[in-house]
């Protein structure tokens, strides 16, 4: 198939992806404050990961994760965009 052709892939809209979202500033602060860190302590996440990419994200925002765990329950986890 010719590369103009090729459908590129969106990882935002696969299956195997949770949800991914930049939370507003408000929300980060709020978040921050109730797990009482700086946002350095949080995982990291680079700009160059192409759900960053895709969810225009820049270094020093903090990207809320939806997973559903394998008995069934939403679990939250937070990532800080780092340069890379």
């Amino acid at each position: 198939m010719p590369s103009s052709r090729r459908k590129q892939f969106d990882p935002i809209t696969h299956e195997l992806v949770p949800k991914h979202e930049v939370l507003p500033l408000e929300e980060a602060v709020k978040v921050l404050r109730e797990l009482g860190i700086h946002p350095q302590k949080l995982p990291w996440i680079k700009a160059s990961d192409p759900i960053v990419q895709q969810l225009k994200a820049k270094p020093g925002d903090i990207i809320k994760i939806e997973r559903i765990s394998p008995f069934g329950t939403k679990v939250v986890t937070y990532r800080f965009v780092v340069v890379g």
